[in-house]
């Protein structure tokens, strides 16, 4: 397929790009910086891949860059940025629906602040206590409700660079609500209640990057089973058979 991954030099982006090489994807960059792309993914990586040097918030620019591209992973910009990640995201967007080639599959970063919690109608973002700069993903999130493109929207917890792990782990995966058990008395509790239960078990949510980056390229075929879906991901241990 042909991926286009916006944001390839963040910790996400460029492990989708490397990754996407290795699975013999056609595999195209945008970033501002090219010399810290060539840095992170060395010259064997960097002669599979179309590189762009433009400006992510400049319609024409991403218009273009999406021509013929199969699916697009949004991994540019981040919540600390405010309402300009919200223009990043929806520029994107805009473009991918108005880019007639675009085959119009589209993977956009979340947070697990965006997955429903269990016996309730809450999500974590409209929690007190949850910093107000994770709900721009709650607009960028409904800014994909409002498109027909083929979209998921990947939301994990802390993303790391590896995971120590005493016991065999797999990947737990859910669609819509939080990966982890949630108890049903859950719904007896009060909103700062919930959010102090969740803060105490936040590192159950702890994901490495490469595992994020790997489902999505994983699931990157349009009509999957996770299309308009929020994605969860989380490990389970697991005992060894004897």
């Amino acid at each position: 397929m042909k991926i286009i991954v916006f944001g390839a030099t963040g910790n996400t982006g460029r492990r989708v790009l490397a990754q996407g090489v290795k699975m013999g994807h056609e595999m195209t960059a945008f970033v501002r910086s090219p010399e810290k792309l060539y840095e992170q993914q060395g010259e064997h990586t960097m002669r599979q891949v179309k590189v762009i040097v433009r400006d992510i918030l400049d319609p024409a620019s991403v218009c273009e860059a999406l021509s013929n591209q199969d699916a697009a992973v949004i991994a540019a910009g981040n919540a600390g940025q405010g309402e300009e990640f919200v223009r990043i995201v929806d520029n994107i967007v805009s473009q991918c629906e108005n880019q007639p080639s675009f085959a119009g599959r589209v993977w956009l970063m979340g947070g697990a602040g965006l997955l429903d919690i269990p016996y309730t109608d809450l999500i974590g973002n409209h929690l007190p206590g949850f910093p107000p700069m994770y709900k721009t993903h709650n607009k960028n999130f409904e800014r994909l409700q409002r498109t027909r493109l083929d979209w998921s929207v990947m939301c994990p917890g802390t993303m790391l660079d590896s995971i120590g792990q005493s016991a065999p782990v797999r990947l737990h995966v859910t669609t819509e609500i939080l990966p982890v058990p949630i108890p049903e008395t859950i719904r007896e509790f009060s909103e700062a209640e919930i959010a102090g239960h969740l803060f105490s078990r936040f590192q159950e949510l702890d994901v490495t990057y490469d595992d994020v980056a790997n489902w999505m390229l994983n699931h990157i075929e349009t009509g999957g089973p996770f299309k308009g879906k929020r994605v969860g991901l989380a490990y389970r241990s697991e005992l060894p058979l004897r």
